[in-house]
């Protein structure tokens, strides 16, 4: 783990905080190891000749975990390049994340390949990232479409839902695709959910579970987002096609394994519990525009303690920076402790797969020097911000968190603490 600080400054006066804050962060992480909710969940069942499939940023250490417990005939895995490794007895495949690539349409015949070769049980896990990993385009639809689409989404500001929502209606494997490739076998499904309310559905994508809505829905949330007519020709034209009658999906079981909520619950006991003097739980999901999230977070304050968020907020990208919605939350905490005369504080807001946007950075680690220190540096926190630039902005003043990948995901977690 590598906590970026430069400033000297801000090593004397505020080393102890922002290791406090880390520290608090890293639990809620350490939380999210799938390991241990896969093996309880597959502790005590049988299965009859399983194949397994492990899809998502969790992919590697979900699966390893799986074959601790079962002794299954085949094991695919797919994950992202970070979080790939070796794992003997199991074939990994790794592919790109957030937009899907060449490794990824190849990996996705390969699951399904396997689904409609097992000779017995099935056994999926499922975790964050699953859905851009493992593009399988519907006929009529080429990889390169699907991949403008996923990045019209991103910069969008839509919400996981609403992502998963028109993924789904463009794919053969997301919305239970699953279920209907394996038939007749029976799924199993252990979930490490991303998604803030725990919606199945949205999870990947929900390749296991039924689809979040119809095409007529997808094309509503499009038209809402006003990208519709920014889509290629042929998504429109496979979204403006009648419903397929694909009939009932094949029944499954569903097994959530870890999630944000259970994070933040770390989190809380990490600082000394949930009830402890001082400790306040925000009591709903984080998620919105990361302006709006900013204001949340700062009138949350009310007196001096560690205050702890989890959920996952959006970024409508306007200019052409580097980032992500971790980081530029923390900058805009940052402005806003600023205008409202905030002092003493540390805020660190970090992806809990170790990895925010497009970047090798978890999120943000700022304080109240930050301000000062981009003065000095010759940062516009305006510009920077007005950019989209947030990578580079903490960058210059040592205040982006860098962790590496963790294996796992379960959306995004905050800390303030306030001496």
């Amino acid at each position: 783990m590598q906590i970026d600080q430069k400033s000297p400054t801000t090593a004397s006066v505020f080393s102890d905080l922002r290791t406090r804050a880390v520290d608090v962060f890293m639990a809620g992480v350490r939380e999210a190891d799938p390991a241990d909710g896969v093996e309880q969940a597959l502790s005590g069942k049988s299965f009859n000749r399983p194949t397994i499939i492990s899809v998502g940023k969790a992919g590697v250490s979900m699966a390893e975990a799986a074959m601790r417990k079962v002794q299954a005939e085949t094991v695919v895995v797919v994950t992202n390049y970070e979080n790939a490794r070796p794992l003997e007895g199991a074939e990994v495949r790794a592919a790109s994340h957030p937009i899907p690539d060449d490794e990824g349409a190849r990996a996705a015949l390969r699951v399904e390949e396997a689904l409609c070769m097992a000779k017995g049980d099935v056994i999926a896990l499922i975790s964050g990232g699953g859905s851009a990993l493992l593009p399988a385009p519907v006929n009529g639809v080429s990889l390169e479409d699907k991949a403008k689409v996923n990045a019209l989404l991103i910069a969008s500001g839509a919400d996981i839902v609403m992502m998963n929502l028109i993924r789904q209606q463009l794919s053969r494997l997301k919305g239970g695709g699953f279920l209907r490739a394996a038939a007749p076998s029976h799924v199993t499904t252990l979930v490490l959910s991303d998604v803030v309310d725990d919606d199945l559905r949205a999870i990947a994508s929900g390749p296991s579970v039924s689809p979040i809505g119809s095409r007529a829905d997808a094309v509503a949330a499009l038209k809402s987002l006003k990208v519709w007519n920014r889509l290629p020709s042929s998504v429109r034209e496979h979204l403006m096609k009648p419903e397929s009658d694909l009939g009932p999906l094949p029944e499954s079981e569903t097994i959530l394994v870890g999630s944000n909520r259970r994070s933040v619950s770390a989190m809380a006991r990490a600082s000394g519990g949930g009830k402890a003097k001082g400790v306040h739980v925000f009591p709903a999901p984080l998620t919105g525009d990361v302006d709006e999230a900013a204001h949340v977070i700062l009138d949350c304050v009310k007196e001096k303690g560690i205050y702890l968020f989890g959920g996952e907020t959006t970024v409508k990208l306007a200019g052409k920076g580097l980032g992500g919605r971790n980081q530029e939350l923390a900058l805009r905490v940052a402005r806003l402790a600023g205008e409202r005369g905030l002092e003493d504080y540390v805020f660190l807001s970090g992806g809990t797969d170790g990895r925010d946007g497009p970047t090798d950075a978890a999120g943000g680690l700022v304080d109240s020097t930050t301000l000062s220190r981009l003065k000095d540096a010759g940062v516009d926190i305006d510009d920077v911000l007005a950019r989209n630039d947030s990578y580079h902005g903490l960058e210059a003043v040592g205040d982006l968190l860098k962790i590496g990948a963790t294996g796992t995901n379960v959306a995004d977690l905050q800390v303030l603490i306030l001496p």
